[in-house]
């Protein structure tokens, strides 16, 4: 599997309870908080889900 680094670059203030609990389950929380995945069909999914607030980078 490749791997992905996902970089949060927007606020989750005023966003839906979901949206929040995906970027949490992510290891996001805070502006510029970077981390790194395997690119599994789930994570994208989450990924997909909160595109508006991450920039996801293939390494």
């Amino acid at each position: 599997m490749a791997k992905i680094k996902i970089t949060q670059v927007r606020s989750t203030i005023k966003r839906p309870e979901n949206q929040k609990l995906t970027i949490k389950a992510l290891g996001l929380g805070k502006i510029n908080r970077t981390v790194e995945h395997e690119a599994t069909p789930q994570i994208l999914g989450m990924v997909n889900k909160v595109s508006h607030l991450v920039i996801v980078e293939e390494l």
